[in-house]
């Protein structure tokens, strides 16, 4: 990994070697002072646009130099109902997805050739709190909200690790509607969605706003059979939020949010079942059971025009369940009645629990040096969280959803981990001149996490892992910049350390086969970024940026020898990769660029597309071949699941009330595993995934009634595809994507 001050050293040189030539070719632009804004929701709220660029600064958080988007909820022309974020995030160029069950309920993202999984390598948040279930042990968002309760997505790329802590690919943010939005005391809203395979879904809430408070709080329900067989869902939403303002300087907001979800997991296929019929199911006797309560108290401080606090107190807790028939064979087993007993074989049961809680201020001070305006944001936060993990409990002979085990068995893991975590960080955004800023950020982390418990049963005896006890404090850095060529287009860059913590499984091995080695640290991250963005009068939007992403010190386990001959598992720091490419968005109006009368309607076009060549460096593997030990090395080998090149593609007709958006996607082929395996295995869980291209089409009006009628069509050519293969639950084997679906929602809201 080079050297931070190597890095910076050789993009400043190439900004400002960028910098002097569009100097000369820029006109001088009028002075462009540093925007505050103390509502996030006030960013964007009159356009119809569903993408935006993040201000300079919103509220106690400084984006200048970073690579930003917002994305306006209301504005999204694609299917919201089922958090279909390959419609939702169209616009994002790089953000891969595993589009695996067509319910919404788990939302898997990625971007730079990083795991999509839960969305595990960004920091997820909602209103500015974690909501993964450990974000320092355990970063898998399995609760995402309902998007129709969400009024803005922030996506921020790598930067972001100053200001939010342990992620490589970026923090998301899903912030909810709370009724600001809204312009009367009392407001109601309300979308009744169905649609193919017995889609359901309601979602009603109310609102209002006046002098001193606003409020909101809804319900959502939604059901329904699934694409395929055996993959029924169920899931129930309650939240509120009221935010009081006490005084011309001082709001207080508090929120709760309780989510539950049953869905039945239909399990993988084999290569070979997925051609013959991707809808069938091979299990019929799975099923995931989530529970997430969110609540949050934060407090708003205007100390005087320059100067802003945030504190924010937040509590999670979630239970994770599972149950099914899980052979170590996969799906090459099949499940079905066992001859000698009458009964299906035993399921399964794994149960985590889950309570984190967490606190975090945030400090803006405004100053300036003669003419010139600075902004200075500083923070801190601490962080505890607790997982009680059970795993391999002997379940019950039936069909539906059942935890309890059978009389007398006892689980074969139980495993108590634990973290916390205490982070100061500041940024200070310097205008050097009118035109020109630096923002140069630091960030010290402490980070302490904790395993205890057993891992199986030997002669009847619990086999205890190793109790591990590790706490490390260190520093990340990184430099923004950003220059205004004119008022309305800047270039922009960034060079940011980042970190991924030490996972709670990697301090979880059995004594007698595996072997922690005690020098094993967190793997490490530095993203760069160099772009220009902006606007060009009223009829286009445009991003292009180049990256490079070094990911080092990944975590991995390798085999070693005793010095009596026998084997052991190591897990250890086993090499890194690296990601480079190019990020290009861009949206042309054509009725405003003059290319189509006024009178005809609103038409416009955008793209966005990625190029992303991710590849091993040193990474070396040691299996134990014949008796021996043989090792290989990953290098120049292509990371797995990390597609060459996304293209998102889309155009937008609006007439009045009325719109139509038809949207095309292409994701390139890629690979699921670090060797590279282009030859599918006969279970399913190796081999290459093909490209494949997906058409969506929407349709809508709303009158100014409020009332409004939206429908569409996901993947009308019915493509036959999948975007993942799974090495165990909920798979194993190839978990297919949805063929043809249609929905139609009728809704009423007034603001």
């Amino acid at each position: 990994m080079l050297p931070l001050k190597k890095v910076i050293m050789k993009y400043l040189l190439l900004l400002f070697n960028l910098l002097m030539v569009k100097s000369l070719m820029a006109q001088e632009p009028d002075s462009i002072p540093t925007r505050i804004l103390s509502e996030i929701t006030i960013v964007g709220q009159k356009s119809q646009s569903d993408i935006h660029q993040l201000p300079e600064i919103v509220g106690t958080n400084i984006y200048a130099g970073k690579k930003s988007a917002l994305i306006v909820l209301d504005n999204v022309k694609g299917n919201v109902v089922t958090n279909n974020m390959r419609q939702v995030l169209a616009k994002v160029p790089g953000i891969f997805i595993w589009e695996s069950e067509g319910s919404g309920i788990q939302i898997n993202i990625a971007a730079r050739g990083l795991s999509p999984n839960r969305s595990w390598e960004f920091n997820v948040r909602q209103n500015g709190y974690d909501i993964a279930a450990d974000p320092y042990g355990y970063p898998e968002a399995y609760y995402n909200p309902q998007l129709q309760s969400v009024q803005r997505i922030e996506i921020i790329r790598g930067h972001g690790s100053l200001q939010y802590g342990p992620q490589i690919g970026g923090m998301v943010n899903y912030i909810l509607k709370n009724g600001s939005e809204f312009t009367k005391p009392f407001q109601v809203e309300s979308y009744q969605t169905v649609g193919s395979n017995g889609l359901f879904n309601t979602y009603n809430a109310i609102g209002g706003k006046t002098d001193r408070i606003h409020y909101y709080a809804f319900f959502d329900h939604r059901h329904g059979n699934g694409w395929r067989d055996n993959n029924k869902y169920n899931s129930n939403t309650g939240s509120g939020t009221i935010t009081y303002k006490i005084s011309n300087s001082v709001t207080l907001s508090t929120e709760f949010t309780r989510w539950h979800s049953l869905s039945q997991q239909p399990g993988g296929l084999t290569d070979e079942q997925f051609i013959t019929n991707s809808k069938q199911s091979l299990r019929s006797r799975n099923w995931f059971d989530l529970t997430w309560q969110t609540v949050a108290l934060s407090t708003d401080i205007k100390i005087n025009e320059d100067q802003r606090l945030n504190v924010k107190l937040f509590n999670i807790q979630g239970d994770r369940n599972s149950v099914g028939f899980l052979p170590s064979a996969g799906i090459l087993v099949p499940d079905e009645i066992n001859t000698a007993t009458g009964e299906f074989n035993a399921r399964t049961v794994d149960i985590d629990n889950y309570k984190n809680y967490g606190l975090e201020t945030r400090y803006l001070l405004g100053y300036q040096t003669g003419r010139l305006s600075h902004n200075l944001s500083a923070g801190a936060r601490w962080y505890t969280g607790t997982t009680l993990r059970y795993r391999g409990g002997k379940g019950t002979t039936g069909t539906d959803y059942n935890i309890s085990l059978q009389d007398g068995a006892l689980w074969t893991g139980d495993i108590d981990y634990g973290s916390k975590n205490a982070a100061l960080f500041v940024e200070n955004l310097f205008s050097v001149t009118e035109k020109f800023t630096l923002i140069p950020g630091i960030r010290y982390e402490y980070l302490f996490a904790k395993a205890s418990g057993y891992t199986g049963f030997s002669n009847g005896n619990p086999v205890y892992l190793q109790n591990q006890e590790r706490s490390r404090g260190f520093l990340i850095a990184g430099l923004g910049m950003e220059y205004a060529i004119a008022n309305s287009t800047k270039l922009y860059a960034n060079a940011t350390q980042s970190y991924r913590p030490v996972q709670f499984a990697d301090l979880t091995t059995p004594p007698t086969t595996d072997v922690i080695d005690p020098d094993l640290t967190d793997a490490k991250g530095l993203n760069m970024d160099i772009g220009y963005r902006g606007k060009l009068k009223d009829y286009l939007v445009f991003d292009l940026s180049v990256f490079h992403l070094i990911y080092d010190n990944r975590v991995g386990t390798i085999k070693q020898q005793r010095e009596d001959g026998t084997f052991y598992n190591l897990k250890t720091n086993v090499g890194g990769s690296t990601s480079s490419g190019a990020e290009v968005f861009g949206e042309l109006n054509l009725t405003k660029a003059g290319a189509i009368p006024d009178h005809i309607g609103n038409i416009s076009l955008f793209a966005s597309y990625a190029f992303n060549d991710a590849r091993y460096g040193d990474f070396k593997v040691i299996t134990v071949t014949n008796n021996q030990l043989t090792e290989t090395n990953y290098k120049n080998k292509k990371v797995e699941y990390a597609p060459e090149k996304i293209l998102r593609t889309g155009l937008t007709y609006e007439y009045k009330g009325f719109f139509s958006c038809i949207q095309y996607s292409y994701t390139d082929k890629l690979f699921t595993d670090a060797n590279n395996t282009e030859v599918p295995s006969a279970n399913g869980q190796n081999g290459l995934i093909d490209s494949y291209s997906i058409v969506d089409v929407t349709l809508g009006y709303k009158h100014r009634s409020g009332i409004s009628v939206k429908g569409g069509v996901n993947n009308l050519r019915n493509q036959n595809y999948f975007t993942r293969r799974a090495g165990g639950y909920p798979g194993p084997g190839i978990l297919p994507a949805d063929g043809r679906t249609s929905f139609i929602s009728l809704g009423y809201c007034v603001n």
